[in-house]
């Protein structure tokens, strides 16, 4: 018996083309749009070809996890909606193949998928990520006169802090400059001020050319009044019309040791990202303890290090709860009340100090250990993301059957940009620490999932998921829109409306209509109890709508175009809006002991009370005004 069937050949041929066409165009687009948003250290730096095509090929490698789930979202969707849209699909499903038969070919590869991009995440992204950022470092640091922002200060050249107020790329020309220059001491600080300025790299690349116009330089002087007395350090300021200083720096692309991206989360794989984490952890929990242990035990070393008995018994004393502060306070002397004033004073800013300090660096640590948590399940859910994108795009294609790259390509778009929306936002706040990181990492996968099963249920049961009439009764019986009749004037009447049957009709339903007003008195509120614990049908507004359909159906063959007029005046009558909320007793019940949800449930039914006590008021006044004209048109 043979394991492939033909079938199976002839579906997983059409997949593979599309699917090898589809994910390089995915790849094309993300490598795009990485392209573009590191075009500034690309441009104008004279960067070999060499050189490129290693950014372009490392580039890629790390865009290809997440090309491969737009890809076979796209071409799931192609493939499935051009069966259907050949009716090749029917045939098959005519021939008694159900549509899960149909997907499992395709469906085993996308699982083969799965396994490749979760090792190729494991395996080759990190490499490539490594070598990555190593290229765009390097980039950054060739030609530095390109990379000058405007409005911060610029330290990216060794020993200068630069700081220009304005650029004119078109020209070269830096303005409103200001350079901040210390050597190995205090002394050797320099400070100059120039009006205009151009940064240039010089023709062995060894060194920059930094002309600077209508400036000051101020510069340090021998300090003579000691190391620490800065208050009187003596300057020499000089004016300049034009000055060229070459400072040394190669400018020569040379490729960073890529190793020095090796504690980057996105350069490692699953084991050495657990063996971060545990690092990490180890680390944090050790700095809480020495955190702790400072924090209890450093008023009582002070005191122990002045030695200062009487203030260790004192203070154990407070801690006991023998005396409090203010006793003590009181009972120094003015010196030494002064004394222990600037004592607490210093104390609590170096407490203030160490714990600012302490907040700063446990919140990179966190950070950092997050960020790591996020790399290692992304490594899953990406994978995952074939799988599931699978179980869109195949079924969805199964049922809107329009294959190309019409529908398709924007049904994709718009299920790729939901899910980016959501994992995004997933992992921006997992990263600040706003929700859990395994919950943020796994929300994408949550939401789509259930969608997933959804759709492959609703394919495999030939359901009219797009079915439009459907939607439209479900948010009018939803939010209660009312139908409006629509007849139109038949051009041929095969049965003619008889009055001497249809006057007495309506003159008995008007006094049916009028006859429940009065009883039932609809005008009041409905009992809660009634409505959601002990219903009963409404058997005389059922009766009454069948009876107004009847009488509408035999009045809609009328030659008169008043009637018909009329006729599209009567409102449809829903039977049992004004009766309960849901069909299911145990719903209802549900509903009706959540007080909130109940009591809005509650005055929607006494407002379908009000609309049916409006309908029948309506309907008895169309009826003698068609009983009216029928006895006119009669005589």
């Amino acid at each position: 018996m043979r394991i492939i069937k033909k079938i199976d050949i002839f579906i997983l041929k059409q997949f593979c083309l599309l699917f090898m066409g589809t994910f390089f165009i995915c790849l094309f687009i993300f490598l795009m749009q990485f392209i573009w948003k590191y075009v500034d250290d690309l441009i104008g730096k004279g960067l070999s070809f060499d050189v490129l095509a290693k950014f372009f090929f490392h580039a890629s490698m790390d865009l290809v996890p997440l090309s491969l789930p737009l890809a076979v979202l796209l071409a799931s969707l192609i493939t499935f909606g051009n069966m259907g849209e050949r009716l090749e699909l029917l045939a098959m499903k005519a021939a008694g193949i159900p549509l899960l038969r149909i997907l499992r070919p395709v469906a085993l590869l996308v699982i083969a998928l799965t396994f490749g991009s979760f090792y190729f995440q494991n395996v080759v992204t990190p490499e490539s990520s490594r070598q990555l950022a190593a290229l765009l470092y390097s980039m950054k640091q060739k030609s530095p006169e390109l990379e000058i922002p405007e409005g911060v200060f610029y330290n990216e050249i060794p020993g200068y802090n630069l700081f220009v107020e304005k650029k004119d790329l078109k020209r070269g020309m830096l303005y409103g400059i200001m350079i901040y220059t210390q050597g190995t001491s205090f002394d050797d600080t320099q400070v100059v001020l120039a009006d205009s300025g151009r940064l240039q790299s010089t023709a062995d690349q060894m060194h920059l050319m930094l002309t600077l116009y209508d400036g000051q330089r101020f510069r340090n002087m021998q300090n003579t009044g000691g190391a620490l007395d800065r208050s009187t350090v003596p300057y020499m300021r000089e004016t300049f019309k034009k000055e060229v200083d070459l400072i040394p720096f190669d400018n020569n692309f040379n490729i960073m040791d890529a190793s020095l991206f090796n504690d980057n989360a996105g350069t490692k794989n699953i084991y050495a990202l657990s063996h971060s984490i545990d690092s990490i952890t180890n680390y944090l929990d050790s700095t809480g303890h020495a955190q702790y242990e400072q924090y209890s035990y450093t008023f009582l070393s002070r005191t122990r290090l002045e030695g200062r008995s009487d203030s260790v018994q004192l203070t154990q004393k407070v801690a006991e709860g023998a005396t409090d502060y203010d006793s003590v306070y009181l009972a120094l002397p003015d010196a030494e009340r002064s004394r222990v004033m600037h004592i607490a004073r210093d104390n609590a800013r170096s407490g203030i100090f160490q714990t600012d300090m302490f907040k700063d660096m446990n919140f990179y640590v966190n950070r950092s250990l997050r960020i790591h948590y996020l790399e290692r399940h992304k490594k899953f859910t990406l994978s995952l993301a074939c799988l599931i994108f699978f179980f869109i795009g195949a079924p969805l294609g199964a049922i809107i059957r329009k294959g190309g790259l019409g529908v398709p390509v924007v049904v994709s778009v718009i299920i790729f940009i939901f899910y980016y929306m959501v994992n995004v936002t997933g992992e921006k706040l997992s990263k600040s620490g706003e929700w859990d990181v395994t919950f943020g990492s796994w929300l994408s996968t949550m939401v789509l999932t259930p969608i997933a099963i959804w759709l492959t249920w609703k394919a495999n049961q030939d359901s009219a998921v797009f079915n439009t009439e459907g939607y439209l009764r479900f948010f009018r019986k939803l939010f209660g829109l009312r139908l409006k009749r629509t007849i139109n004037r038949k051009e041929i009447i095969m049965d003619e409306v008889e009055p001497d049957h249809v006057i007495p009709a309506l003159q008995l339903f008007a006094s049916d209509c009028n006859n429940y007003v009065q009883s039932r008195r609809l005008w009041r509120t409905p009992n809660y109890f009634r409505v959601f614990f002990h219903y009963e049908p409404d058997t005389v507004v059922i009766n009454l709508s069948d009876r107004l359909e009847e009488l509408v159906e035999e009045l809609a063959n009328s030659r008169d175009n008043h009637v018909i007029a009329m006729l599209n005046e009567m409102p449809v009558l829903v039977p049992d809006a004004h009766t309960r909320p849901f069909r299911q007793p145990r719903l209802n019940m549900a509903v009706g002991i959540l007080f909130p949800i109940g009591f809005i449930l509650w005055f929607r039914i006494w407002r379908f009370r009000l609309r049916l006590w409006r309908d029948l008021e309506q309907l008895k006044k169309q009826c003698t005004n068609i009983v009216e004209r029928l006895e006119g048109t009669k005589r």
